[in-house]
């Protein structure tokens, strides 16, 4: 597979792989960091909270509800920003705030100062940085992989990044929460930011923002964003569908972290195992699924990638068994939900870059991840509380069952699930 990238110092567009994109490696590098933060952050910041700050079921739920109502609250309003200047900028400049935020839990922890309110006011402003970093980089990777072909190519890669940093990440933060306690993971996490930071900054493609006008109001162009979202009937589908899949998965993390630990007194070294293997099937996943696509009609692949995601999830209230018994029975349930969320999330990246003029992407990537998110955010919250009501292992069977009736419904009404090829690339209008 080749991708076109520009040669500056030629009159002619040469096309090379995409090991030869030194600027697409940067970027890569970049993100690769930025992935192995978050994923030591989803499992190292809720055992902070479980294991130094004694929190209940419903503080859980909040803390999973403020690190995603970010998205909803100022997502539109970053893809405005982002559509009106540099993306690369905007990505350096989130990581710089995570990794001081996050380098933060580990000096209060060790003076004595880290407590519940903190921890969930730091989360909040975590999210944040990870809502303007999220849109930069979906709307920056067009900018370095220029032919619209080969968007699949570099987002399959880019997901078997993020599937490595799955598997490797909670492994990470599980030895190092056994080892240093949880705050002091919370250090490592911030190194990774670091890393992402000098990583991004040895970027050398050129990105023009488009031409500032008098004229140019953000209420215009927040509209511009969520009307071109609205009128979509594909983009409306990808968002709600997306926002559905979120809840579910933010209703059953947190609460299966709680029961994990708490009622099966599973060690957070062994639950981090448990993700780390896991979520290797995201690493088969980002690269079995270009063939996939070229050989199976598209809607295919995303439907069947929504089954393999989120039924097997049933798996973790349902387990019982020795712990050996129970830790494989977990595993599947992980692999599987990995292996199929990295297919979806390949299929509908790439639909959106291409279907998306490039003056709209922020915004647009912004629109959606607020319904996403915003969806999603509300999960951790209704599953917290409804655990602190009927119990742990009975919230996780209705987060997990009804996230069953979701994936059928959305495979039997989507239109995503009749697409045959990828749809045509947009362009922005003269």
């Amino acid at each position: 597979m080749t991708t076109r990238h520009d040669v500056k110092s030629g009159d002619t567009t040469v096309k090379k792989s995409l090991w030869h994109n030194k600027d697409f490696l940067r970027f890569w590098s970049g993100e690769t960091f930025s992935l192995f933060g978050a994923q030591i952050t989803i499992l190292a910041l809720p055992l902070t909270a479980v294991l130094t700050l004694d929190a209940r079921p419903e503080e859980l739920g909040v803390l999973r509800f403020l690190q995603m109502v970010p998205y909803l609250l100022f997502g539109p309003l970053f893809g405005v920003w982002v559509d009106r200047y540099r993306r690369r900028t905007a990505m350096i400049g989130a990581n710089v705030v995570r990794m001081v935020l996050i380098g933060l839990v580990p000096v209060l922890a060790g003076l004595g100062h880290l407590n519940m309110p903190l921890l969930l006011m730091i989360t909040f402003c975590v999210g944040m940085a990870a809502v303007l970093f999220d849109i930069s980089w979906m709307s920056f990777v067009p900018t370095l992989i220029r032919d619209p072909d080969h968007l699949v190519d570099a987002n399959s890669k880019l997901a078997a990044t993020s599937a490595t940093a799955d598997a490797a990440g909670p492994g990470v933060a599980g030895s190092l929460v056994n080892l240093l306690t949880a705050p002091v993971a919370m250090a490592a996490n911030a190194a990774t930011y670091l890393g992402s930071v000098i990583s991004l900054l040895l970027i050398r493609t050129e990105e023009t923002p488009p031409p500032a006008t008098a004229k140019r109001r953000i209420r215009t162009e927040l509209a511009q964003g969520l009307s071109f979202v609205a009128r979509d009937r594909l983009l409306r589908w990808i968002a709600l569908v997306g926002g559905l899949a979120n809840f579910f998965i933010s209703a059953t993390l947190p609460m299966f972290i709680l029961f994990a630990v708490r009622d099966r007194e599973i060690a957070s070294s062994v639950l981090g195992l448990t993700f780390s293997i896991g979520a290797c099937g995201g690493i088969i996943g980002g690269i079995v699924c270009r063939r996939l696509i070229t050989r199976l009609r598209l809607g295919r692949v995303y439907a069947g990638g929504l089954c393999v995601a989120f039924i097997p999830t049933v798996l973790l209230p349902a387990a019982n068994g020795t712990p050996f018994v129970l830790g494989v029975l977990y595993t599947v349930a992980w692999f599987l939900g990995s292996l199929g969320l990295t297919i979806v999330n390949i299929v509908i990246m790439s639909v959106r870059q291409n279907i998306t003029p490039p003056s709209l992407l922020g915004r647009m990537n912004a629109a959606v991840r607020a319904v996403m998110f915003g969806l999603g955010a509300l999960g951790g919250l209704v599953a917290g509380f409804i655990a602190a009501e009927v119990g742990v292992r009975e919230a996780l069977w209705i987060s997990t069952g009804g996230s069953v009736v979701f994936v059928l419904c959305a495979v039997a009404l989507s239109p995503l699930t009749r697409l045959r090829t990828m749809p045509q690339t947009a362009a922005d209008p003269d």
